[in-house]
């Protein structure tokens, strides 16, 4: 009974090795030597390799095309570089997405999607705002410029709040994420992540009705892969394909690396990625009076 087992599992091994290379041999991948990967937001190959160096073994072994690292400093530097046709896939964020699409045409391939990827804003809870109409004429706290969750989002929803951002409310901005400014009265408001808003309550040891929250986005754009418009269509078709049906492996090797990929990724999915999920972020860009930055 064992020896008619083991010979099962060598059967079903054989036919899983064979159907691999069927795949392999009439895909437009096997045209390529190798693929080039960028991520917008990390500097340096020491901390691509510690940070994606799982994901890049998964995502080579899933498209069976080597992979090879291509450090960049910046989206402004991979922008660059997709223009030259000098790297092939490169992993941005939402409002970088944006930018560099506008740039090079570069074609969506797949999203993360995080359900918890929320834009948050809390008051302080003696305050007598109540809703977000209620800033109008207030200072609120956002984070960096141009950062999606922790300022595009915030902006946003002031927006729909019927809110103009230049001209109702003072918008400043900080690399922080602690409630300092909140707390002293610097501020009326704070807007980040909706984990950032739950990671500073939680460092500042203080509870949620300290710091109320007002109110919290719905789901925001997701990062997402993009390849180079100078890939051929049936080759990134090919890639999305392979990246969404083995999307267990590739979110398995993300959230192996450090707790922040876990929390930052936590209940990921990988998703089809289209354009229009980003008309959000250039409505804000055109309120906000930079509507050419996107042109």
């Amino acid at each position: 009974m064992l020896r008619r087992h083991l010979f099962w599992y060598f059967l079903l091994f054989v036919a899983g090795c064979t159907a691999t290379q069927g795949d392999n041999r009439n895909s437009p991948l096997k045209e390529k030597e190798k693929l080039l990967f960028a991520v917008s937001d990390v500097q340096g190959l020491e901390q691509l390799q510690r940070d994606y160096g799982p994901f890049r073994t998964a995502l080579q072994e899933i498209l069976q095309t080597k992979i090879e690292f291509f450090p960049v400093d910046n989206f402004v530097q991979a922008t660059t570089e997709l223009q030259l046709g000098k790297v092939d896939l490169v992993l941005v964020g939402p409002s970088e997405y944006v930018i560099v699409r506008t740039r090079t045409n570069a074609v969506p391939i797949v999203a993360l999607r995080r359900p918890n990827y929320r834009t948050a804003i809390a008051v302080r809870g003696d305050s007598n705002i109540k809703s977000l109409a209620d800033l109008r004429g207030k200072t609120i706290e956002l984070g960096r410029i141009g950062v999606t969750g922790s300022y595009i989002g915030p902006i946003k929803m002031l927006m729909d709040a019927g809110l103009n951002p230049k001209s109702d409310v003072k918008i400043v901005s900080s690399k922080e994420y602690q409630l300092k400014g909140l707390k002293n009265g610097e501020v009326d408001a704070w807007g980040r992540t909706l984990h950032r808003y739950e990671q500073a309550i939680q460092e500042a040891d203080v509870s949620e009705s300290d710091y109320f929250l007002l109110a919290k986005s719905p789901t925001l754009p997701n990062d997402v892969f993009i390849a180079s418009s100078k890939l051929e269509p049936m080759l990134v078709d090919e890639i999305r394909d392979r990246m969404l049906k083995n999307q267990g492996r590739l979110l398995q090797a993300i959230l192996s690396v450090s707790a922040s990929f876990d929390l930052k990724f936590k209940d990921a999915t990988l998703v089809s990625a289209n354009d229009s999920d980003y008309d959000m972020i250039r409505d804000v860009y055109k309120a906000m009076g930079e509507g050419d930055f996107i042109k």
